[in-house]
């Protein structure tokens, strides 16, 4: 095995900042925000990647290969911090794919430089490799650039096709190949060459300040699904589903909001989910919580079953090796898990890429952050299953594809995914607009 870089990080407080997005790239955004508190990159120091064009070695998983590397580059990693919260020192953000198969690559970015704000505070991290020095130099922000608008159509998976998905996982489900699905549909289009993409993740920071805004090497979106928060030895997760739009107004939000806690169709969903959280984090935790019945929770544009859990861990457990076992959740894939894979790859006709995959941030000592990357757009071409490509010429912008899903179970009507799917795809469509 290739020795890793030594890293040199040197992190210190520094005067407040009251928006952290303009010290990140136009073009190219780290960045990780929740209620304007969080961390932005500019630059990398070095990239950790697995799958796509490089295989992980003996057919070890991506993000466990991952893990591996990251724990070796903190180990040798030389630290400085006088400031010590989370997300201070050795930091790398990371997208990672929702599939093993897939063709685009999970990736970790360790940036130059990194700002932060919590609680109050606000920092920057330096730092550079080899025998480089970090810099004591603080980056200048950039203004953000002029407003843009992105356009949106149908990919590879029309309204009609979807309802054909759906009725596919259906009958597989009738057939006891799984006991749940959740099967996708993508939207494609492009947005202007040379387009502030900092400007997306402010609108979408913005209009929904509760769920964790991520930009991280070409996904960009707004998660209200936290996979794994881990800090100090204690693991907390939120598991999502079961969803119903909001209502037009407060009565009709109430009677809305009242039918999704008492479906039987979305309880049986959301248990699904809860249960394959669980299992995956016992293995890790000493003692694991949760509660007994979800609570609904209320987002800008619809509504949501939720339960929180909470682990002690065992010695060692880093969030990286939770994000390893934890995914994919039956909130995004179904289960059983490997007979919920199998059945995506046959029903959709493209590569989810990095969208519900895990996203979010690490520090060395293994303590991090992490969502599923739900109400987002990745920027770049994506491939189709059938070889073909939405590849868009550079001179007609910047491609763009987003996705958005829902769960099929038993009882589930076609015609009513399609609509909870619109609902999800709003947040990222209106902010591409």
């Amino acid at each position: 095995m290739t020795p890793p870089v030594r890293l040199r990080v040197r992190t210190r407080e520094i005067d407040a900042i009251e928006d952290l997005l303009p010290y990140t790239s136009p073009h190219a955004p780290l960045a990780w925000l929740r209620r304007g508190d969080g961390i932005v990159g500019i630059g990398d120091v070095i990239r950790i990647e697995a799958g796509g064009h490089r295989p992980a070695p003996g057919g070890m998983p991506r993000t466990t290969t991952i893990a591996q590397a990251w724990r070796q580059a903190a180990e040798h990693a030389e630290i400085d911090d006088e400031v010590q919260l989370p997300g201070t020192g050795l930091v790398a953000f990371g997208a990672l794919t929702f599939d093993e198969d897939s063709t685009a690559a999970s990736t970790l970015v360790v940036p130059r430089v990194a700002v932060g704000r919590r609680e109050g505070r606000s920092w920057i991290t330096q730092i550079a490799s080899g025998r480089g020095a970090a810099a004591d130099a603080a980056p200048e922000p950039t203004p953000y650039g002029p407003y843009w608008a992105g356009t949106l159509g149908p990919g590879a998976l029309a309204p009609d096709g979807y309802q054909d998905a759906v009725r596919r996982g259906l009958a597989a489900i009738a057939t006891g190949e799984v006991g749940k699905v959740v099967l996708a549909r993508d939207l494609v289009g492009s947005v202007p060459s040379g387009a502030d993409l900092r400007r997306l993740a402010r609108s979408l920071s913005t209009g929904y300040p509760d769920t964790w805004t991520f930009a991280v090497d070409g996904i960009i979106g707004a998660s209200p699904e936290t996979l794994v928060t881990v800090r100090g030895g204690t693991a907390t997760a939120r598991v999502l589903a079961g969803t119903a739009p909001r209502g037009a107004d407060a009565d009709g939000d109430g009677a809305a909001s009242l039918a999704l806690a008492t479906s039987a169709k979305d309880l049986d969903e959301h248990q699904y989910a809860v249960q394959s959280v669980l299992a995956a984090l016992r293995p890790f935790a000493a003692a694991v919580a949760a509660a007994e019945q979800p609570f609904t929770l209320k987002l800008p544009n619809l509504w949501h079953l939720a339960t929180d859990l909470e682990a002690e861990l065992g010695d060692g457990a880093t969030a990286l090796d939770l994000v390893a076992a934890l995914h994919p959740t039956a909130a995004v894939a179904g289960t059983p898990t490997n007979a919920a894979l199998a059945l995506i790859r046959r029903i959709e006709p493209f590569d989810r890429g990095r969208y519900a995959g895990p996203v979010g941030w690490v520090d060395a000592h293994g303590d991090g952050e992490w969502a599923i990357a739900l109400r987002c757009a990745q920027f770049g071409s994506t491939a189709r299953t059938d070889g073909a490509s939405w590849s868009i010429d550079g001179r007609d912008g910047i491609p763009v594809t987003a996705h958005a899903g829902a769960g099929i179970v038993t009882g589930s009507d076609p015609e009513t995914e399609l609509l909870e799917t619109r609902v999800k795809f709003r947040p990222i469509v209106d902010a591409l607009a």
